[in-house]
C-alpha cells in the first residue's frame, strides 16, 4: 500500500470487512413496514449475529460522520454499535483516489462519501466492503469502472457485497 496505510491490532487470518453506513443503520433502524427493507434488516441482523465473529471489522471517519446524522436516538444507537471497531484513516492519497472515482470514474458528485468508502476499503486491503448501497457501491454495472480507477493506484477493490452475499455456504 503506497499510501502508508497500516492496519494495527487486527485479528490474524480473519477476512477484513469494511462496514459501510447502511449496515449499522439497518441494525438499529425501526422495523420497516416495507417488505423489501424489512428483509434487508433481517438479513443484516442475521449476518451480524451469525457471521460477524468470523471477520475483522473496520469503519472510517466517513462512517462515523454518517451514523451520527439524523434522529438523535438512532444516531446514538448506531455510534454505540460501532464502539470498538477499528477506524481506518484516510490519507491524502486515499482522498485523491476517492475524488478520482467521482471525476474520472462512474460515481456522481453526490456520492463522494460512497467513493471514500470504496477508496479506504481498497487502500487498506479489505477483503469485503459490506453495504446495502446498491446504487453506488455494490453495483455490478459500475464494478469495472471502479476497478479501473482503483487499479491505477495499485490497489484491488474489495468484494462489494450485501450481508446476504456474505452469509457463507454449507460445508
Amino acid at each position: 500500500m503506497s499510501s502508508g496505510a497500516v492496519v494495527v491490532g487486527s485479528k490474524l487470518n480473519e477476512p477484513k470487512v469494511y462496514l459501510e453506513t447502511t449496515i449499522p443503520s439497518y441494525l438499529v433502524g425501526r422495523p420497516s413496514r416495507d417488505l423489501f427493507v424489512a428483509a434487508h434488516q433481517k438479513a443484516t441482523y442475521d449476518w451480524w449475529e451469525l457471521r460477524r465473529p468470523e471477520f475483522d471489522l473496520f469503519i472510517s471517519q466517513f462512517v462515523l460522520k454518517e451514523v451520527r446524522a439524523g434522529d438523535a436516538s438512532c444516531a446514538s444507537q448506531r455510534a454505540e454499535l460501532l464502539q470498538g471497531i477499528q477506524i481506518l484513516v484516510a490519507s491524502p492519497e486515499i482522498l485523491e483516489l476517492a475524488e478520482d472515482l467521482v471525476t474520472k470514474g462512474p460515481l456522481p458528485r453526490n456520492a463522494a462519501d460512497d467513493a471514500a468508502h470504496i477508496a479506504i476499503a481498497s487502500a487498506y486491503g479489505c477483503d469485503y466492503l459490506l453495504t446495502w448501497n446498491c446504487r453506488h457501491i455494490a453495483n455490478a454495472e459500475l464494478r469495472r469502472a471502479i476497478q479501473r480507477i482503483v487499479g491505477q493506484y495499485g490497489y484491488e477493490v474489495p468484494i462489494l457485497c450485501t450481508p446476504v452475499e456474505l452469509m457463507g455456504y454449507e460445508r
